[in-house]
């Protein structure tokens, strides 16, 4: 048996873009991103409870890391089109 495997990218691997759940996903992180950014600049520059911001971000993530369950996802299949086949 052989212990030591490798995984090759092929080009239907290589990237989950073309995907409606690989657009889903980058947009989530994205978004997280952003607003982990910009709530960290704000608590720096205007006002410490903006620091908030980035906390219920990581709060989500870990949630969505948990459970599999994230807010913005459920938000973001509201908002975007499904595909019609």
């Amino acid at each position: 048996m052989d212990s030591h495997r490798t995984l090759t990218a092929t080009p239907d691997t290589a990237s989950c873009v073309s995907t409606t759940a690989g657009k889903k996903q980058r947009m989530l992180f994205f978004l997280a991103g952003t607003f982990t950014v910009t709530g960290t600049v704000f608590a720096a520059s205007v006002n410490l409870w903006f620091a908030l911001i980035p906390a219920v971000v990581g709060a989500n993530q870990l949630l969505m890391s948990a459970v599999g369950w994230c807010p913005m996802s459920k938000l973001l299949d509201r908002i975007l089109p499904t595909p019609t086949i």
